[in-house]
């Protein structure tokens, strides 16, 4: 019976050690991914012009730590992609801004190469995102142009949001310079959906519709 008993001690000794290191090794693990992620995002834009050609537009993003890495194709302009390396940080608590630097290689219908910078400050509900670039045509200097795509929106509940949308690209023409419009956005776990809705009410109305996947 003595054996026995100590038997069964040592057998639970040993279980409750190897539990104990099992989760150690867990923690340690869940934590090395939790301060070393890589987080990436693909989103998929259609663009519906009126009197025009429509085309869609692919942007993925690989983020780890401070470095950013994005590559874009039919954004800024048709038949053109871009690859971008960039440098992330945030600041602030009450307001909170987070940026990224980066610098873009264009190719394809435009050459050339393009300092940029993204950005999204918040303050409570309230949410400012604007990107934007400088092209630079290195093969005639005909293309060289500025784009930006900034947005306010608010959000009255996390799953939605709604708010003002403004765009200056080469991508495709109409009548007025800069694009402005209406957004409406939708969230579901790591699915995002979006809706814009450029020059309604000025000319013929051109419509953006969004689709990203975080993971």
């Amino acid at each position: 019976m003595t054996r026995h008993l100590g038997i069964l001690m040592m057998a639970a000794l040993c279980t409750g050690r190897l539990a104990a290191q099992t989760s150690t090794t867990g923690n340690a693990q869940a934590s090395n991914a939790k301060t070393n992620p890589w987080d990436y995002n693909l989103s998929v834009s259609g663009t519906i012009v009126a009197h025009g050609p429509s085309f869609v537009s692919p942007v993925f993003t690989a983020d780890h730590d401070w470095l950013h890495l994005e590559g874009r194709y039919n954004y800024e302009a048709q038949r053109t992609g871009s690859l971008w390396v960039g440098y992330d940080f945030n600041v602030g608590k009450k307001v909170t801004l987070e940026a990224t630097p980066m610098l873009g290689g264009v190719f394809g219908d435009v050459t050339g190469v393009a300092p940029g910078l993204e950005f999204t400050a918040t303050y409570k509900k309230w949410q400012l995102y604007s990107a934007n670039e400088y092209i630079v045509d290195t093969d005639t200097g005909a293309a060289s142009f500025f784009y930006t795509w900034t947005q306010l929106t608010y959000s009255p509940v996390p799953w939605f949001s709604g708010g003002y949308v403004m765009q200056r690209t080469r991508a495709y023409t109409t009548a007025l310079d800069v694009q402005r419009g209406l957004y409406l956005g939708f969230t579901h776990k790591k699915l995002n959906f979006s809706t814009q809705i450029f020059n309604f009410g000025w000319i013929d109305p051109t419509w953006v519709f969004a689709m990203g996947y975080s993971f």
